[in-house]
This record gives structure tokens, C-alpha cells and sequence, in this order.
């Protein structure tokens, strides 16, 4: 019996496969657990229909993240810090600093997508990588400033 899976299945396969299973596995196990659906022609075409749906929403992301990457290229972020003596920094500067300091300048970007290498602790110029889609990432500047 052909069917359509509505969850991912370690021994099967993955959400929306269609796979041929025994009749028995189809009608006592997968389709009252609701984990499948029969392959009948109205399912495979709402099937169809969700997978053009995602695969153009994966375009609208890669293509939101490439706009985001063309504004952020080659620019220098400028972010202020209590500094001590030294030009140490109280504390470092984390990624939800560099993500306030994005947003005010209109830019929001998740502090979980800003990738910092090593902590920043101290005064002057550092890189960080910023992944927005797993096929986008760029490396800005950040410049750390004493608070006035």
C-alpha cells in the first residue's frame, strides 16, 4: 500500500515521502497514529502543493538574506562599552549588544545568527561572522568605542 507520510519515521522516511509499506503496517499502525495517509490522488496533490508552497518560502528567505547581506557589506559597527583601564572592557561585548546596536541603525538581526569566534574584551576593531541562511553569511566589523 502506497502512503504518504505526515511525520518523520527513523525507519522509514521523512515528512511528506510516499512510500510503499505492507497493508497491515498502513491500516494498524501508520494511519491510525496519524504518522501516514493513503497516496490517493486528492493527498498527493495537496502534497504537491505544500512542497512548492516551502520551496517558495525558502526562496523568499535565501532571498531576504542576500538583501540583508548587500546592506551589511563593507560597513563598520560602531559599539560603545564601560572600559577600565587599559582599554579592558567590564564584562565583553555579547551578541545581543551587536544586535541592538543593528537594530538601531534598522537593521534587526537575531543574536543567535551573530557568530563572535573569541569574547570581546577589549577596545578597537574586531571581526564576527553573521550567518543569515545556511548558504548567506558575511563578517562585518565591529568597532568598540569607551562610553561616553
Amino acid at each position: 500500500m502506497k502512503v504518504i507520510l505526515l511525520a518523520d519515521i527513523k525507519s522509514l522516511g521523512k515528512r511528506g515521502d510516499i512510500k510503499e509499506v505492507a497493508d497491515g503496517y498502513a491500516r494498524n499502525y501508520l494511519i491510525p497514529k496519524r504518522l501516514a495517509q493513503s497516496a490517493d490522488k486528492g493527498n498527493l496533490n495537496i502534497v504537491e502543493h505544500e512542497k512548492f508552497l516551502k520551496t517558495k518560502a525558502e526562496e523568499k528567505q535565501l532571498a531576504d538574506a542576500t538583501a540583508v547581506a548587500e546592506k551589511l557589506d563593507n560597513r563598520t559597527l560602531i559599539v560603545k562599552a564601560n572600559v577600565g583601564e587599559g582599554g579592558k572592557l567590564f564584562g565583553s561585548v555579547t551578541t545581543g549588544d551587536i544586535s541592538s546596536a543593528l537594530a538601531e541603525q534598522g537593521i534587526n538581526i537575531d543574536k543567535r545568527k551573530i557568530e563572535i569566534s573569541e569574547p570581546i574584551k577589549s577596545v578597537g576593531s574586531h571581526q564576527i561572522a553573521i550567518k543569515l541562511h545556511p548558504q548567506v553569511q558575511i563578517s562585518i566589523t565591529i568597532e568598540v568605542k569607551p562610553q561616553d
